[in-house]
């Protein structure tokens, strides 16, 4: 879609506009009167040379023009509205209106599925591995396995401090329902394991999840190997603590032949005294 149909398509303002760009999908639209709220912007306003004028461009009854983007003043402003709008949105998403819509869309789908095959198309949140801008780019937590994912769609405009790294556990806790139930149909059986097999028949020398496997390794390493690195720790402490005792043995020593070594002249003066 070109930016001349997307200006046509979106009159409604800047903030409509800015939301229906592709890279924006996991953006939510929010209320003016959030924006101009100095409450929520405590803490954001300092960190802009343009602030005033990025918020003016926000709260924009109308979407840009074609000529506004040739223009440097307004490209430079408009990145800083970009960031602005970012930093409310990750504080609009916490009200009790910003989480409902980011509920219904998660329901929905729009933030993408878990790339886990046994996830089973686990509906995704995003989340922010920073709250600084400029340090991490947007990602998405999947509530079932608990790990976070790159989303499919690369989403380069979107900065993880957008949305935070608190979201995805606000979320689920203000909407216990959201999350993932493990309940089996009737005359359904879900295979946890993956095992490999040819015709039906299991393959010889291949065990399946590879992932399990490097787990069960990882974990029966660690048991083994524990001990034996609890017992090298201890060889190691007590050879440090050794050769401690050694160089202070040493230094008692020097210590004594030094004290030895003043004593010596002194006792043939008192000698030299004596005879006279």
């Amino acid at each position: 879609m070109s930016e001349e149909s997307q200006y046509s398509e979106h009159p409604g303002g800047w903030i409509e506009w800015f939301c229906a760009h592709e890279d924006h999908q996991f953006l939510c639209e929010i209320d003016d009167d959030f924006i101009s709220d100095p409450f929520n912007q405590v803490g954001i306003k300092g960190k802009f040379n343009f602030f005033n004028e990025a918020i003016s461009m926000i709260l924009q009854p109308t979407s840009p023009e074609d000529q506004d983007l040739e223009d440097e003043r307004f490209l430079e402003v408009y990145q800083e509205a970009s960031d602005i709008y970012g930093l409310l949105h990750a504080r609009f998403i916490f009200t009790s209106k910003g989480s409902a819509i980011m509920r219904e869309r998660f329901l929905q789908g729009k933030f993408g599925h878990c790339p886990r095959i046994y996830c089973e198309k686990q509906n995704v949140i995003p989340i922010g591995l920073c709250e600084d801008l400029k340090t991490a780019r947007i990602k998405v937590f999947c509530p079932r396995c608990e790990e976070i994912y790159m989303p499919k769609k690369k989403c380069a405009d979107i900065d993880g401090a957008y949305f935070g790294k608190s979201f995805p556990q606000f979320l689920l806790m203000t909407y216990p329902d959201l999350h993932p139930k493990f309940q089996l149909l009737p005359d359904t059986q879900i295979q946890v394991d993956f095992e490999p097999t040819l015709f039906g028949f299991k393959i010889a020398g291949k065990q399946g999840s590879k992932i399990k496997k490097y787990e069960q390794q990882l974990q029966h390493n660690h048991i083994i190997t524990q001990p034996i690195v609890q017992s090298i720790e201890q060889n190691i402490l007590q050879q440090e603590q050794k050769q401690y005792r050694i160089q202070k043995q040493e230094q008692q020593d020097q210590q004594q032949q030094s004290d030895q070594n003043k004593e010596q002249p002194q006792k043939k003066k008192n000698k030299k005294k004596h005879k006279q």
